[in-house]
């Protein structure tokens, strides 16, 4: 019998609890090390790059059979890195895991992450909306049927753990990477975040938290940029959506940040890595590298002189996994750990998080079988219930920013009848509806010989479908556009009773793009002549009397105000996924109410605003600049095709303890004649803070959906936990003291306002705070 086979049966008769402590005391250093990383097994140094630096970032360059002699941690991006036909990839996988089951002494497989951001980003997955559309539906519930629709499809092909989702709160527009967040408001994120990450989990799914933080602060909004942020923000800001995915989600892992806050590199802050999120917050899971992180410390930051350092700087900070693949974690630490810069128990400390975590998944079972479930069957990674739910949300995600009236008839719904145009860059173009970590824009832009793996049909093409005779003018791409081209949209325009024109951002990496990861933005104006063709197409519509629908498809919002009073309406989508375009028309005649809100602001200029709504006074318009930052539509802004109204406002007491709770109520009726959502808003004020507080912060909400006429009561339980903020000494705190409870329908239109008065003593509070507002939908009789 082989070592290895002893080896084997002797674990195999170990029981399940001892069997991580026994590895660790068996396995030798080279061992240990094999399961900290992970191999990009499908990567390529050439050629366009779904990683940054990726061709520079080479890795190990020693021979797959070298690599595994000793085992392996993870596997990168099996079905996400070309495209494969999901039965091949699955075959390829199994025969990779039985490789490294039969290299390594205790026959160990390794773990296999994918991305599943907007969907699995494989060839064939379905491509849901982008999370800034799960934001504007406001519907945490929808977004958790989605990820255990997403999670089901990864643990049929044999996947393990999923790299999403992204809890970055937005903090700059021009930031490429909007098109990846939740929103601009910590709440928000957190719920919404919470929920997908419950659901992710719910199928098996290790989630991955990223990016552990304050990535989306980066200066100017550029990608990888330093952060200049203090600590308070950073609390208040930014922590709180990992804290609720963590404690309410219950994710398994967290992916640390590139960049550095305030000059230390977020893959080097053992504060944060360790002190923060496993001490403070007791964080079980494991640590894993974004991308060529841990390289980056050397390459990019310039606080380790070398792989091994940069290697022993991060797993002293917390890191336990170096992902895609071997940069630092193989023969540079083995050197620095031989060369006693780093003792074998720090090796253990990040060990034991990961063979509990694969224990969990089942890989350390006696039983475990490499061949994933979807090789008993026909794979299908887009079912017709996935496409049935990507169109509901985005049909929800979609936001009616204006809607004119027409001879006192609101422009939208569109009428039944009537000759109809469709113009601009995005008018026939089906990657209007994809974000840069869909598949087939994150890796099938780069294999143009290979066709997208699912329908996406553009907005033309669906209308054609709809309506038949449609005039279509796609006017150049999102960054050119030739006059020629422009005076065929305008022409279009003026000759059709309704002329819906397609303006946006096509999405991509480093470049590849006007939205996404790199593709960082100078300012808030519609990328390249898209401004100047949709001035003239509104000139020639008002000319000849057409109704002109603008239709923004986008990976971040833009600048609008030159425009709002010239169209007759505007709907905002971003990204909406492959059913995208059926749940635009759905939309925009009337088969669906709109009912998305805003998670972000929609600026009025281009330039001046890097902000959002969750600012201080002195951030919002002033007599003391001439600047005014206000936005066109602010944060929480959307319009129905029916319309509500709220009343019955109550608040159960005037005033409450520090350690207290109070229930804010009202009723909300639906006036209109047709069914349709609202989304109630609760809203805090701290008028007189110890340190400078927002005008106004997102404590609460809840989506109302009612039929024509009915009605129902919203009751949210509010905590004064739910009033702490970061105080003078770097403490969460509960303060005594006035605050005011705003019930909205967004950031900038108060129904009404209730002022609670908090009596008792200054509490501290921390991870075992109240983060969430209990909110309750009742039915009036």
């Amino acid at each position: 019998m082989s070592t290895g086979a002893a080896d084997q049966q002797a674990l195999a008769r170990i029981p399940a609890s001892d069997v991580v402590e026994h590895l660790i005391r068996e396995m030798t250093l080279e061992e240990k090390l094999a399961q900290l990383v992970g191999v990009w097994v499908n990567a390529s140094t050439d050629g366009d790059s779904v990683a940054p630096l990726q061709s520079q970032m080479a890795g190990d360059a020693r021979s797959w059979d070298d690599i595994i002699a000793d085992g392996l941690g993870q596997i990168t991006r099996m079905y996400g890195t070309v495209p494969v036909e999901p039965a091949e990839g699955a075959r390829r996988l199994v025969a990779a895991q039985e490789q490294i089951m039969a290299a390594s002494r205790f026959g160990i497989p390794a773990q296999v992450h994918e991305e599943c951001l907007a969907g699995l980003a494989a060839w064939k997955a379905t491509a849901f909306p982008v999370p800034l559309a799960w934001g504007a539906t406001f519907n945490p519930s929808l977004v958790r049927d989605m990820a255990a629709r997403i999670g089901t499809s990864m643990r049929s092909l044999g996947v393990h753990q999923g790299l999403a989702p992204v809890l970055d709160v937005v903090r700059d527009l021009r930031w490429g990477r909007v098109e990846e967040t939740i929103g601009e408001d910590p709440y928000l994120v957190g719920t919404v975040a919470t929920a997908y990450v419950q659901g992710l989990e719910s199928t098996g799914i290790v989630a991955t938290l990223k990016h552990f933080v304050g990535y989306s602060a980066s200066q100017a909004g550029r990608n990888h940029a330093p952060v200049s942020m203090g600590p308070r923000e950073l609390a208040d800001v930014m922590l709180p959506p990992f804290e609720m995915a963590i404690r309410h989600g219950g994710a398994r892992s967290v992916m640390h940040a590139y960049t550095d806050v305030d000059g230390v590199p977020a893959a080097a802050n053992r504060a944060l890595l360790t002190g923060l999120l496993r001490e403070e917050w007791g964080f079980a899971g494991t640590v894993v590298a974004d991308y060529f992180g841990v390289a980056f410390l050397d390459v990019t930051h310039g606080v380790a002189a070398d792989s091994g350092d940069a290697a022993v700087l991060a797993l002293r900070a917390g890191v336990d996994v170096e992902l895609p693949t071997v940069n630092c974690f193989g023969t540079p630490l083995l050197e620095r750990i031989r060369e006693s810069a780093l003792d074998e128990s720090v090796v253990d400390e990040a060990l034991r998080r990961v063979l509990k975590q694969k224990a969990e998944v089942g890989l350390l079972s006696p039983d475990f079988s490499p061949a994933p479930e979807a090789l008993s069957g026909p794979i299908e990674l887009d079912p017709l219930e996935n496409r049935a739910l990507a169109r509901e949300l985005a049909a929800q995600s979609l936001v009616l920013l204006s809607n004119r009236p027409l001879d006192g008839v609101p422009s939208l719904p569109l009428p039944v009848s009537g000759s109809m145009g469709v113009v601009g860059p995005l008018a026939n173009d089906p990657f209007a509806m994809l974000g840069c970590y869909s598949f087939d824009a994150h890796v099938g832009a780069s294999h143009p010989e290979v066709p997208m793996g699912i329908s996406v049909p553009s907005v033309a093409a669906v209308a054609s479908a709809r309506f038949g005779s449609v005039l279509t003018s796609v006017t150049g791409n999102c960054e050119s556009a030739t006059d020629q081209q422009i005076a065929e949209a305008c022409k279009v325009a003026a000759s059709v009773e309704t002329c819906v024109v397609v303006v946006g951002d096509n999405a991509g990496l480093f470049g590849r793009g006007t939205s996404g990861e790199g593709n960082d933005a100078a300012d808030l104006r519609l990328p390249g002549d898209q401004h100047r063709m949709l001035d003239l197409v509104l000139a020639a519509c008002a000319e000849s009397g057409t109704r002109a629908v603008v239709v923004v498809l986008s990976g971040r919002p833009y600048a609008l105000g030159d425009f709002v009073d010239r169209a007759d309406a505007i709907v905002q989508g971003f990204f909406p996924g492959e059913e995208g375009a059926e749940a635009l028309w759905d939309v925009l005649t009337g088969v669906v109410n709109p009912s998305g809100k805003l998670p972000v602001s929609v600026p009025r200029t281009s330039g001046g605003q890097p902000g959002t709504y969750l600012h201080s006074r002195l951030a919002g318009r002033t007599e003391v600049s001439a600047l005014d930052p206000s936005p066109l539509f602010g944060f929480g802004h959307g319009l129905s095709y029916t319309t509500f109204e709220l009343s019955g406002h109550q608040c159960s007491a005037p005033t409450m303890t520090t350690s207290d709770s109070v229930t804010v109520s009202c009723a909300v009726t639906n006036t209109g004649s047709l069914s349709g959502a609202e989304v109630v808003q609760l809203y805090l004020e701290d008028p007189v803070g110890e340190v400078v507080r927002p005008v106004r912060e997102l404590i609460g909400y809840a989506r109302v959906e009612l039929e024509a006429g009915a009605s129902a009561v919203v009751d949210f339980v509010v905590h004064a936990d739910r009033t702490s903020f970061t105080g003078l000494e770097l403490s969460r705190i509960v303060a005594p003291g006035l605050v005011k409870l705003h019930v909205s329908t967004s950031s900038v239109s108060d129904a009404a306002t209730h002022e609670v008065i908090l009596h008792g003593p200054r509490r501290v509070v921390g991870f075992e705070r109240e983060m969430l507002t209990p909110v309750e939908v009742r039915g009036l009789a």
